[in-house]
């Protein structure tokens, strides 16, 4: 017996010292609670530990236990947690600060003995056979999902009146530690869809089959979360990401922007991996930082963690971090979890909004080529009608993670906070804001920009107009205004109708407008109105040459496939001279006499091409995101004599191409117009090129900044317009400015033109018109922008057709920028 009892004894003994420990947790940022992925947390004085998984998830499951767990990170606070004794399974949280986090010493080596460098090496050499795109063709299905926060609210902030109705939000949102600025979630969106690849020749679909929504049941916003428009190749030379071009860190000339240090070296599975660092090499330099994991012998990237460094010359961002996982299938990597995560604010610590995009990648199929026609011509995203009828269960079953219980508790909040009035509000002010117009209810009030303005003509002018919502109907706009000068005593107007004739698969709109107004001949079509409030206040010459213009017009618009849209005008116009300007002609016996206006009458056929250019939005303005390619516009018009009073006969044709060229991240860009045209027939100057002026100290794009309105007309023309726009590539290495992240541009524009003998007499030119015959029309500036994130000064000078007093060749114009 007493045998028996030490052999239990014993046994017992033994049971308890190999008892099984489970410790599990979550990582993440202290500041937002973003998850962090790849974090080594290990029991204190053993080798027992994990790694975060994508999520920022760990367990560990051991028969040893110590006092204490600790998780660090390379450029965060070594932070360490107390552990239970003799408690089997409990949870530890970590919420990291990279406030005196590691950093480790820089070492400098000599030329060949730095490891990381061998390794980055092979990468770039095999990274067109780990590049997705190296497959003939591939297909999977993505799950995405996108939540925006407004963060940072101060506690004195959330007790005033205006965030009374939605108190109970902050009550239902989990905090960090009582000391944090909670969030306020404001939108919240899920998306599944299928994409199709093929290599040969390049083509790629999208399929959105699947939406869920807080309250906001819009197609674009699914159009958006697809994969066609937001991916992060790191395997790209140069990566695009809002709107900023940056070198990858597995670019072709890695080792000129970037520091390479290895880290660590493990097998992971049957896979031998490499950990390394990397981080600018110069200060302000707009390249990433982070930690990438490379395999061995494949040298494909198996794991990503980057962002942008604290000093990056970028605006309204005080984070933005890029997480990516791959897998090993067939023998391709393939990224198959991916998170995007970006913190807006207008300063470091001021109120601002967080969104983060997460998305994973199911039933991959590699090398099954659909058959050509299902690609279609170009890039499409499809939404299927049925996007947003799913039901719980469907979302339950085929949605690729589930949700948490703080996005479950979002979902349902979010829409709570959209029934309030104060939601309401808010969003009307933000529209406001952004388009000029106030919403209510069917109709839409504004531009308010030009319901009063000032001219010497008019006097002042007051203005009011608006159009329908799109509550009142989707499918087709009214708009329109009426004005009044109270020095000429007239009144001008203004009434327009457009409508869809289908929005899918074709977007097919007709039109009919007509407008009776005064406007500046020889502006360029993206200058102020004539009825903006900021022009009259900017404008430095009075405006006494105006033209009253009528003008009718019928359209029909169709879009072939985004990126290719047609138009056919037919449009009735007639000028009448005002203020100082007189319309003059030569008589049959030689003498001059006085024309009262000019009538013309064209029918336009206008042709828009950007490949893979896509657009956000459904209506009939749409925001394009833009277009790595040239964009082609060309424009062909046709008098009809005698058709609805048409005096002329001729035939018009301009050709533009617009391409923004990025050589080198380091450079900045370029973006190049180059227009031309030419008419044959005989036209007075009023339809010929009048090459857009401006006569305000605001900077316009589009404009001659140093030109005059009415000073030059061609009837055949070319003109180039180059704007470089250094990104700071200078003033980032003057310690004294670096802070204010400043960024220099330089711009040159040219025109080259004529006009026939025979036009110059159709109506005789006045004095302040010529044409460009002898030479060349040049202008170039030099400026900083980004001056307090919003503001840009150029210093102009006209080069050439130039002014008697020299100080009139020398001009300074101010713009309003805001750009990251």
């Amino acid at each position: 017996m007493p045998k028996l009892l030490a052999a239990i004894l014993v046994f017992v003994f033994f049971v308890r010292t190999q008892a099984q420990f489970t410790i599990k947790g979550k990582v993440f940022i202290a500041e937002n609670k973003e998850a962090m992925p790849f974090v080594n947390v290990i029991i204190k004085g053993t080798t027992i530990g994990a790694q975060t998984d994508f999520d920022g998830n760990f367990i560990i499951n051991t028969t040893k236990i110590g006092d204490s767990i600790v998780a660090t990170y390379v450029g965060y606070k070594r932070l360490a947690k107390i552990i239970k004794k003799g408690v089997a399974l409990q949870e530890i949280n970590f919420a990291m600060t990279n406030e005196g986090g590691i950093s480790l010493e820089e070492v400098t080596v000599k030329a060949g003995e730095n490891p990381a460098h061998r390794i980055i090496r092979n990468t770039v050499k095999h990274k067109i056979k780990n590049n997705k795109t190296y497959l003939q063709a591939y297909e999977y299905e993505t799950y995405n999902k996108l939540e925006f926060d407004l963060n940072r609210i101060p506690k004195q902030m959330r007790d005033k009146k205006i965030f009374k109705p939605i108190k109970f939000v902050f009550e239902n949102v989990d905090s960090i530690n009582s000391g944090e600025k909670p969030s306020l979630p404001f939108f919240m969106v899920e998306n599944l869809s299928h994409f199709y690849y093929r290599a040969n020749p390049e083509r790629r679909k999208e399929v959105v089959f699947a939406t869920r929504y807080t309250g906001m049941e819009n197609s674009s916003v699914s159009q958006v979360l697809g994969d066609m428009y937001q991916n992060i190749n790191i395997y790209d030379n140069n990566i695009l990401i809002l709107g900023k071009q940056l070198p990858s860190p597995l670019s072709e000339n890695a080792f000129f922007y970037y520091k390479f240090f290895l880290e660590d070296s493990t097998f992971e599975g049957n896979k031998y991996v490499y950990h390394i660092r990397f981080k600018p090499k110069r200060t302000q330099e707009m390249s990433f930082t982070g930690n990438i994991w490379i395999a061995d012998t494949t040298w494909g990237v198996k794991r990503l963690e980057m962002g942008l460094p604290k000093d990056a010359n970028i605006n309204f961002i005080n984070t933005a971090n890029v997480v990516q996982e791959y897998s090993y299938i067939d023998s391709t990597w393939f990224m198959t979890k991916d998170r995007l995560v970006i913190d807006f604010s207008p300063t470091k610590n001021s109120i601002g909004f967080y969104g983060r995009k997460t998305t994973s990648y199911k039933k991959l199929i590699f090398n099954h080529p659909k058959e050509n026609k299902f690609y279609e011509f170009a890039d499409k995203i499809e939404v299927e009608d049925s996007v947003f009828k799913k039901s719980d269960e469907f979302w339950k079953e085929n949605r690729h993670d589930s949700l948490s219980n703080r996005e479950l508790k979002i979902f349902k909040m979010v829409d709570t906070i959209r029934s309030l009035p104060i939601y309401k509000s808010w969003v009307d002010v933000f529209y406001l804001v952004i388009t000029g117009y106030k919403k209510f209810n069917n109709f839409e009030i504004g531009p308010y920009s030009s319901m009063i303005s000032y001219n010497r003509i008019e006097g002042p002018r007051f203005r009011f107009g608006g159009r329908t919502s799109q509550t009142f109907s989707k499918w087709y706009q009214l708009s329109g205004y009426v004005a009044y000068g109270l020095q000429d005593e007239k009144w001008k107007y203004y009434l327009g109708f457009q409508t869809f004739l289908s929005k899918s698969p074709r977007r097919q709109i007709v039109g009919l407008n007509y407008k009776s107004d005064n406007e500046i001949l020889g502006q360029s079509t993206n200058g102020f109105s004539q009825d903006n409030v900021l022009a009259s206040l900017f404008r430095y010459n009075p405006l006494t040459n105006m033209t009253r213009v009528e003008h009718t017009e019928a359209f029909y618009d169709y879009e072939w496939f985004p990126g290719l849209r047609t138009k056919v005008s037919l449009i009735g116009r007639q000028f009448t001279p005002l203020g100082t300007n007189k319309y003059l002609e030569y008589n049959a016996k030689g003498e001059i006499d006085s024309k009262p206006n000019v009538v013309n009458t064209e029918a336009r056929f206008y042709v828009r091409f950007a490949w893979k250019e896509k657009y956000v939005g459904q209506s009939f303005k749409r925001l394009s995101i833009g277009s790595r390619y040239p964009v082609i516009q060309i424009n062909y018009a046709k008098s009809l004599l005698n058709a609805f009073k048409g005096e002329w006969r001729y035939r018009k044709l301009v050709a533009n191409i617009s391409y923004r060229l990025r050589i080198t991240p380091i450079l900045g860009y370029t973006d190049c117009i180059l227009e031309g045209g030419k008419i044959w027939g005989q036209v007075p100057y009023v339809l010929m090129e009048l090459h857009g002026g401006n006569e305000t100290y605001l900077y316009d794009p589009l404009a001659f900044n140093m030109m005059r309105y009415y000073e030059f007309a061609s009837d055949q023309f070319v003109s180039l317009a180059l704007f470089h726009h250094f990104d700071g590539l200078f003033l980032n290495k003057i310690p004294l400015l670096r802070r204010l992240k400043w960024r220099e541009v330089a711009n040159c524009k040219m025109a080259w033109g004529s006009v026939n003998n025979t036009n110059k007499n159709v109506l005789i030119f006045p004095s302040t018109l010529s044409s460009l015959n002898n030479g060349p029309y040049v202008e170039c500036s030099a400026g900083i922008e980004n001056i307090f994130k919003v503001f840009r000064i150029d210093f102009y000078y006209r080069a050439t057709y130039q002014f008697a007093n020299p100080a009139n060749n020398i001009g300074l114009r101010l713009g309003i920028n805001l750009a990251l």
